[in-house]
């Protein structure tokens, strides 16, 4: 008898890793959720024996659906596979009833042995053949997908265009879905790192993905410059046909929060806040590119860090490589720290010429 499977996740690149990371030969039915409330509903009508979930999705992440599965005393056994690797987020799923954790992108050799130990898999099992795809399946999906929105997203006004824009160059749902998958497996090993170095549990959003015009850049940022100043690092980046620049922007009003958890004993005067921000930069910018990177299987160079401004405008943050950036693939990431006032944003400028190189090398992880 066929063993029901849910696989729980909003990107479809990673809904089709997880089902091709599957025991060959195990006799099941695969059931896609694109989020939480999906998730619970295939569990109710009895497709969803075990699931394998992702934590940072639209609706209902993660966390609310473990919540629910013990308030509903819902029948499956749930594995964990997401990019947040903190070990916060490895104790909290546990805590509400996971079986286990993996992190992104999964690994098929510890998917199989993890389902073994758990006794959900055995050998006996196998029927010799590829596990089927019950209802729609991962091609069908990746025709459906959408962005989901991200809630104050300050690219969500440029998310798309009212006339074409003169470039050939164009971002579809399921490449877009791609450069999202792949933002947030770095997303969450820089969030892991940040989260080790103050000691904090570290609040990771949807990383969100466009390509706009820099001035449009500059529009959505405004309305930021109402509530908070803010300072600023730039660090250009290079690679095989891939070039850009990293921004981390941070609120001024961070500062005091950060340089605590830090263990600062210096009264925080400006150059104690640039020596703050300098540190943010460089674990997230490196943490991320490096992410990036290594499941592209390249390298990217780094420039040398320059400060943009501090207490500054973000318009004025940005002005400044208007003209050299003019179109770029933005990828925005917000991240903020559990019961800290803390917010710093990176964002991730590749250059027009980038995006065919980038579409490329990603190309092969949609087929």
């Amino acid at each position: 008898m066929s063993t029901p499977l849910l696989i729980c996740d909003d990107s479809n690149m990673a809904r089709k890793q997880v089902a091709r990371s599957l025991p060959d030969g195990w006799d099941v039915d695969i059931t896609f959720a694109k989020n939480g409330v999906e998730g619970i509903a295939a569990i109710k009508e009895g497709k969803g024996d075990v699931l394998l979930l992702d934590l940072n999705m639209p609706e209902m992440d993660g966390y609310q659906v473990l919540e629910t599965i013990l308030e509903q005393d819902l029948p499956t056994l749930v594995i964990v596979i997401s990019g947040d690797i903190q070990p916060e987020a490895h104790s909290r799923v546990k805590g509400l009833g996971a079986l286990d954790f993996i992190k992104k992108p999964v690994d098929k050799k510890k998917l199989t042995e993890i389902l073994q130990a758990y006794g959900v898999f055995t050998k006996e099992q196998l029927n010799g053949g590829e596990p089927p795809v019950k209802a729609e399946s991962a091609d069908d999906i990746i025709t459906t997908i959408e962005l989901p929105p991200i809630i104050e997203s300050k690219l969500s006004q440029a998310d798309s265009f009212e006339k074409p824009p003169e470039s050939t160059i164009v971002l579809d749902s399921d490449m877009r879905d791609c450069y999202q998958e792949i933002a947030n497996v770095a997303m969450g090993q820089a969030g892991d790192l940040l989260a080790r170095l103050l000691d904090v549990f570290v609040q990771l959003p949807i990383p969100n993905v466009n390509l706009i015009e820099v001035s449009e850049l500059t529009m959505a940022l405004s309305d930021v410059e109402e509530k908070e100043k803010t300072s600023g690092i730039c660090q250009g980046f290079i690679g095989a046909g891939i070039s850009g620049e990293a921004l981390l922007i941070l609120n001024d009003s961070s500062f005091k929060d950060v340089a605590s958890l830090m263990h600062y004993h210096h009264e925080a005067d400006k150059n104690v806040e640039l020596e703050l921000l300098m540190d943010m930069a460089n674990l997230l910018i490196g943490a991320c590119l490096s992410g990036i990177s290594n499941q592209l299987d390249m390298s990217f160079s780094q420039g040398h860090p320059v400060v943009l401004g501090q207490h500054r405008k973000i318009s004025e943050l940005i002005a400044t490589n208007t003209n050299k950036w003019k179109k770029t693939l933005a990828i925005e990431i917000s991240y903020s720290i559990e019961n800290y006032p803390i917010k710093c944003d990176l964002l991730l400028l590749f250059t027009e010429e980038s995006v065919t190189t980038l579409n490329n090398k990603i190309a092969y992880l949609l087929d």
